[in-house]
């Protein structure tokens, strides 16, 4: 984007809540049921059937907003929201208006600077989800799966307060972090448990007035929301440029091409025809309920990373970074309590080298060939000295391709550090008397050269002689 223009973004995240039954039928929530076999009455709006709030719903949907330091509305009236999708067979979803449950939240995220920014959280309502069209299996026709119907949801809509893709997406993780510590949401994005709208604009730089936006619709990953939300941001500024106008609409993203692309005219709140419910009254929570949730809030991500920085001594950005994933932090912080290893090192290898073998193994950390038993087993042996950093990723590379415990890769490939002086300077003096050349090069002033030395004990030790020991000596011997 030029300096000419500002982007403007909103984002409008939709969460599914993780209680066992539908928002206002007993239907099961669990996913992955054979198509339509968790639909029942209720969810279809059948004649003659009432709706029943989930009241757990609601406990959870106050608990979310409590952790953005927002309003909880102490009433909030449902409404029916009228359009017809085939998904959505009775003709309207049951939403939340004019009074929501949650409004005026805020979350502090990392600017595009680096800094630190408020994005405000406008509102987070109730509302039951629809059902799901289905065409991969079906080359004319469309195959619906009403199993979804009912599930109740959170959406959450925020201010636009950002200004770029990079913004909109670490708003998104945060949120994502949120729901998944307070655990009322598994946050499953290829299920379709946390996914999001992104409403974009342009304007020129400086001005007041907001532009045009579209809104793109079901995106489902955070990549998908970056490369979606950079595309829709140069496409309308070519049009702009171009002399032409943006049009309000609805767009999907495709992955494939890597574009977003029209799919219907964007329908305003007229457009639904909202009124209350008929069938269910309005949801009155009393203060004391409220402060009973708050006392009962787990520890939340921007807690835990200043706790982390407090006792354990981390840097910021590791304590962000491992406070961020619920299951990565127990991960951590199981790992410390097993070794003797300090603790910036464990953080280093958990966001590094653990991460990274994730990352191309494409592994959630729960799901780790390598437990915290055995990470914390492989450090304590660096910390004591019985293996170097360089050979602790080799073992490591064997411990996650199953080959066992660290002491017992250590025994079998015989890669104990060497920490014997005598045979270390043995070493040392072999590779000075083969390189005569750099030795008068140092001894001249070329103090780079030393690298070289380190470098070539340690190919001739196979990388298991003590680094701090090939140091001492070699700075030593050529004095």
């Amino acid at each position: 984007m030029t300096a000419k223009w500002e982007a403007v973004i909103g984002l409008e995240i939709h969460v599914q809540l993780a209680t066992r039954s539908k928002i206002f039928s007993a239907a099961s929530t669990a996913f992955g049921a054979e198509p339509n076999t968790q639909a029942c009455a209720v969810d279809l709006g059948l004649p003659g059937v009432l709706p029943v709030l989930n009241s757990e719903a609601v406990r959870m949907a106050a608990m979310f907003g409590l952790a953005v330091n927002a309003k909880i509305a102490k009433r909030s009236v449902f409404a029916r929201k009228n359009y017809f999708y085939p998904d959505l067979p009775k003709g309207y979803q049951i939403s939340q208006y004019e009074l929501p449950i949650v409004e005026h939240g805020q979350l502090e995220v990392v600017s595009d600077g680096g800094g630190r920014k408020i994005v405000g959280i406008t509102r987070a309502h109730l509302e039951e989800d629809a059902g799901k069209s289905l065409h991969e299996e079906f080359s004319d026709q469309t195959g619906i799966d009403l199993n979804r119907a009912g599930t109740p949801l959170i959406e959450i809509v925020s201010e636009p307060d950002m200004r770029s893709a990079k913004e909109a997406v670490s708003y998104m993780k945060k949120i994502h972090s949120i729901v998944r510590h307070l655990e009322i949401s598994d946050g499953n994005m290829q299920e379709g448990s946390f996914r999001c709208d992104a409403n974009v604009s342009v304007r020129p730089a400086g001005q007041e007035a907001l532009g045009t936006r579209t809104e793109i619709k079901n995106l489902n990953s955070f990549r998908f929301v970056e490369r979606a939300i950079e595309f829709e941001i140069k496409r309308q500024i070519r049009v702009l440029e171009d002399g032409r106008e943006v049009v309000q609409e609805t767009r999907l993203y495709d992955a494939g091409e890597d574009e977003t692309r029209p799919m219907r005219s964007k329908e305003e709140a007229d457009d639904y025809r909202y009124f209350p419910d008929p069938d269910l009254l309005p949801v009155v929570i009393r203060s004391e309920v409220i402060e009973d949730i708050k006392r009962q809030l787990p520890e939340l991500p921007a807690e835990k990373a200043s706790r982390f920085r407090l006792e354990y001594g981390l840097n910021e950005q590791d304590a962000e970074i491992l406070a961020m994933n619920k299951e990565v932090a127990e991960y951590f912080e199981q790992t410390v309590r097993k070794t003797s290893a300090d603790t910036r090192r464990v953080a280093n290898w958990v966001t590094g080298e653990l991460n990274a073998a994730l990352s191309v193994d494409n592994l959630d950390i729960t799901s780790s060939p390598v437990t915290s038993d055995m990470l914390a087993g492989l450090l304590t042996r660096i910390e004591d000295g019985t293996i170097s950093g360089k050979i602790a990723k080799e073992i490591f590379r064997s411990m996650w391709a199953g080959e066992g415990e660290a002491d017992s890769i250590i025994e079998s490939k015989g890669l104990r550090q060497i920490t014997d002086t005598l045979e270390i300077e043995l070493l040392v003096d072999q590779v000075l008397l083969d390189n005569p050349v750099q030795v008068g090069q140092f001894k001249s002033g070329k103090d780079k050269v030393f690298g070289f030395f380190v470098g070539q004990v340690m190919k001739l030790s196979k990388g298991k002689a003590n680094p701090q020991q090939v140091n001492s000596l070699l700075r030593k011997k050529l004095q």
